[in-house]
């Protein structure tokens, strides 16, 4: 299992992969940054990477016993912390506003990550490169509640969904044993003796202007989307850290990613060339 925090997880994924492993992948950084690098390594060595992140785990089960067209995958996002805060009034929350998640507990990083929905466009590179599945039938839905993980409609127009409380363990535990299910009490269950309300919204770009950002960024290719996780780990802590506001979340990345001469990143000699450039200058942009 890889779950190391940004770039430093690309080589020893790739070393696993090179020596024909099966790789738990917990972090989205080395998929992000290289996703057809390491699609590469899978066809080359015979390894094979294992998704722990709950959506794209999500989307793995649901394609279990399938062998037929997908229609859309629809991946599914709480909506961070500024769901229904007034556009005008998010360009100046507070880090401590950001890091109250609605629904999941987890580290700074990914919890900021969540609140600018930069995470989930991470999730919809994931999904893209391990399901070869084109960019345009990948679909972010905002659910609120985080019971659905997501959902995959074939082409008949059946939907088949995974569901249950936000908590890892069961991802984790799935990677870990596939193809077997066992059993674990200390894995929380949906409790269906209770209410449930199951509710849907369409995303709102201009709520989240990291997402689209993202998206533009993993389309380009070649080191577009290592600069991208890059600047955005060193934007993150600049806005944890006091030196820019939320919104300059967004245009740190953005800047970074505008004055990048992209690699093919063919390598990941270029692949981490490209990140530790968009890690140094968004560090000096962060300072100025």
């Amino acid at each position: 299992m890889v779950a190391l925090m940004g770039s430093v997880g690309l080589t020893p994924t790739l070393n696993a992969l090179a020596a024909g492993k099966q790789v738990a992948l917990s972090n989205k950084e080395p998929i992000v940054m290289a996703g057809k690098l390491i699609k590469d390594f899978e066809a080359l060595y015979g390894g094979r990477v294992l998704p722990v992140d709950s959506e794209p785990s999500a989307i793995w089960q649901c394609l279990q016993g399938e062998d037929n067209e997908i229609l859309r995958i629809l991946i599914t996002a709480s909506g961070g912390p500024f769901r229904t805060t007034p556009l005008e009034d998010i360009e100046n929350v507070t880090p401590e506003q950001a890091l109250r998640h609605p629904t999941w507990k987890m580290g700074q990083k990914i919890t900021i990550d969540s609140a600018t929905l930069m995470n989930k466009a991470f999730e919809v590179i994931e999904t893209h490169w391990l399901f070869s599945v084109p960019w345009e039938r990948i679909e972010v839905v905002v659910h609120p509640q985080s019971t659905i993980h997501s959902m995959v409609e074939f082409a008949d127009g059946s939907v088949k969904a995974q569901l249950g409380p936000p908590d890892m363990r069961l991802p984790i535990q799935y990677a870990l044993f596939y193809p077997q299910r066992l059993p674990n009490s200390m894995i929380p269950r949906l409790d269906t003796s209770i209410s449930h309300s199951l509710n849907f919204d369409p995303l709102e770009p201009n709520r989240y202007p990291c997402f689209s950002l993202a998206i533009e960024a993993a389309r380009k290719g070649g080191t577009y989307p290592a600069v991208l996780s890059a600047a955005d780990e060193v934007a993150v802590q600049a806005f944890l850290d006091g030196k820019i506001g939320y919104g300059g979340i967004h245009h740190l990345v953005e800047q970074t990613l505008s004055e990048h001469d992209s690699l093919p990143g063919e390598t990941a000699e270029e692949v981490l060339q490209a990140d530790a450039w968009a890690s140094a200058r968004a560090f000096e942009l962060a300072s100025g």
